[in-house]
């Protein structure tokens, strides 16, 4: 896509557990691209923000891992909260790196803006109101409801529900906090501690699939249940691998529902269709989100 002349100056930050991506531009599309491996807080958003500087966007969009303080009304807002990641915790991500910008700023998860890219652009286009499920080193929500998503006093941790087990499944789960929460059965490191090793060898035959997907299915059913959403997206490295996953879960979750909702459509469970764009285009929106209310406040 050419972008038009007088598309804004973004930039997007999307800042993961182990890589950093920065992306500018010319509104929502790519421009140019510069990764950084995460090490210690000052290091990398230092680094960050000598990039931003040079760059010299008119506003900017950071989608960061968490937990993290998304409400605009706390003292701490943009700040990481308690985290198992060394020296992370109370890191004070926006207001470091809006310093280094002449324009707004926004801040949200990594996996709500990953949830507001594939809206835009991706598997869930023409949907205002769905979910995407990041399944990686740990398990992810973006909730997005009536096209905005969805924040309480904390965002979305739907990686540490509680499921229903499986008949069979004496799998103790590797969630330091819960054990056998969604994330200890069914995220990266679970996967791998189940397989032995290397999950991604695992033939699609393997039993301990269904195991997995069941474990998916609980939690997506809570969701039919809880939020009637019109799509569930599945993103990250390990439905990535498996795109079977989603037709597998979808079956799963009609069983568990025993026709008490209406017939699901056919596409209410989906893979991701933007790969690993989808972080960094996510925090070009969040970008036009701030530039946009700048504009309105003028």
């Amino acid at each position: 896509m050419t972008p038009r002349s007088d598309s804004p100056r973004l930039a997007g930050v999307e800042l993961g557990g182990t890589n950093a991506v920065m992306v500018l531009g010319h509104g929502t599309s790519i421009a140019e691209r510069h990764s950084f491996r995460v090490s210690g807080p000052d290091e990398t958003l230092n680094a960050i923000a000598g990039q931003l500087r040079q760059w010299q966007p008119e506003a900017l969009g950071i989608a960061t891992f968490g937990p993290i303080r998304v409400d605009p009304s706390a003292a701490d807002h943009g700040s990481i909260l308690k985290t198992t990641k060394p020296g992370w915790s109370d890191a004070q991500i926006l207001s470091h790196l809006a310093a280094a910008v002449d324009g707004p700023a926004r801040i949200h998860t990594d996996v709500v803006g990953a949830a507001l890219a594939e809206g835009r652009l991706g598997a869930a286009r023409g949907c205002s109101d769905f979910v995407y499920i990041t399944i990686g080193t740990g398990i992810g929500f973006g909730i997005i409801a009536n096209g905005q998503p969805v924040v309480g006093r904390l965002h979305p941790e739907g990686g540490h529900l509680r499921v229903r087990r499986a008949a069979g499944d004496d799998f103790a789960g590797t969630c330091p906090f819960h054990g056998d929460c969604l994330e200890g059965l069914a995220s990266g490191p679970a996967l791998a501690a189940r397989f032995g090793g290397n999950a991604a060898l695992a033939p699609d035959d393997d039993p301990f699939w269904a195991f997995v997907v069941d474990s998916l299915a609980e939690a997506c059913a809570s969701l039919m249940l809880l939020l009637a959403s019109e799509r569930i997206i599945f993103g990250g490295g390990v439905t990535a691998g498996r795109p079977w996953i989603a037709a597998r879960v979808a079956a799963a979750v009609e069983a568990k529902l025993a026709r008490y909702l209406p017939p699901l459509p056919a596409r209410a469970f989906v893979t991701a269709e933007l790969g690993t764009d989808a972080g960094p285009t996510g925090a070009l929106l969040l970008a036009e989100q701030a530039y946009l209310a700048g504009l309105a406040n003028l």
